[in-house]
């Protein structure tokens, strides 16, 4: 009688359960849940809150105080025709655009330009003294530009004349202070997007017989549009919403002459208590600001 051997039997691996998407979307948001609850907390939460007093009458001090109400459009209508509030987003407007548009991405764009090639010696102290004063504090900025600029500081000094600039030159004052405080990020960005230009098309171009200025508005500048679209954004945001330096340095003064939006709307909610109105100049300017950045990203994508 002939045994045959039978063959042994295959097992088929156990197949480890997969979590749920539910699951798994679970373990990756439990680490960022304290970051998350403080974001909701203190930027999420104020921001409506914000959001919805600019439709009330909220002050903070008197009976609206305690028991304000819905008042719906009131204060945009009264905002729109505040010839106060129009005066700020004009100067707003001034300050941005001598500030940031030009003062800060020209300056920013010529300084990586002449530092390029140069040595490290001498990139690092241009380098130091731009960021220099970048890093300083607001205040320590309008103090320094405060020094400068009054009857008895440096540039009466200098000039041998006895001017009060920041009562008669109030603006420029804050366009010169805030253009010197901010370059430092403009260049950066472009020493960065220089240096990512291509040294053989720049020979190429110099072959072929180009000026230095026909080398930079066609070769150069084409080639770092998209960084200079971004700068641009970034800069116009920034000083949009500045702050500290023009009221440490002008107080919106003299009169309202370098009274700017957002210093508009800090004395219309802190000073006069009216912060339901004061909200409601905030999130016109957030608008505003939002709209200007949905320009700037469709420069960006039309350019990509």
């Amino acid at each position: 009688m002939t045994m045959t051997a039978s063959a042994p039997a295959t097992r088929t691996p156990a197949k480890t359960p997969q979590p749920s998407p539910g699951r798994r979307s679970l373990r990756w948001l439990l680490p960022l849940a304290p970051a998350l609850v403080l974001t909701a907390v203190f930027m999420v939460g104020p921001v409506l809150w914000s959001v919805w007093i600019a439709f009330t009458n909220e002050t903070l001090t008197g009976s609206a105080s305690v028991n304000s109400h819905f008042i719906g459009l009131d204060n945009f209508t009264r905002l729109f025709g505040d010839d106060a509030f129009t005066g700020s987003l004009v100067r707003t407007l001034v300050f941005v655009l001598f500030s940031a548009v030009l003062g800060q991405n020209v300056l920013g764009l010529l300084i990586a330009l002449v530092l390029r090639g140069k040595n490290r010696v001498v990139r690092g102290v241009v380098n130091g003294v731009v960021i220099a004063a970048w890093v300083v504090p607001e205040v320590v900025a309008a103090a320094c530009w405060f020094s400068f600029l009054d009857e008895k500081g440096t540039l009466n000094s200098v000039l041998g004349v006895h001017q009060e600039w920041l009562v008669s030159a109030p603006m420029l004052a804050v366009i010169l202070a805030n253009t010197w405080r901010g370059t430092a990020f403009s260049m950066l960005v472009y020493s960065a997007a220089l240096s990512e230009v291509p040294r053989d098309v720049l020979e190429a171009a110099k072959v072929d017989g180009a000026s230095t200025g026909r080398t930079f508005f066609s070769v150069t500048l084409p080639l770092i549009q998209r960084s200079v679209l971004s700068n641009l954004m970034l800069t116009t945001l920034q000083t949009l919403a500045s702050f500290g330096l023009i009221y440490a340095l002008t107080g919106g003064g003299p009169g309202e002459e370098s009274q700017t939006t957002p210093l508009y709307m800090y004395e219309q909610a802190f000073k006069y208590f009216e912060v339901g109105y004061g909200s409601a100049i905030a999130l016109v300017m957030l608008l505003f600001g939002a709209l200007l950045s949905l320009v700037y990203l469709r420069l960006i994508k039309v350019e990509d």
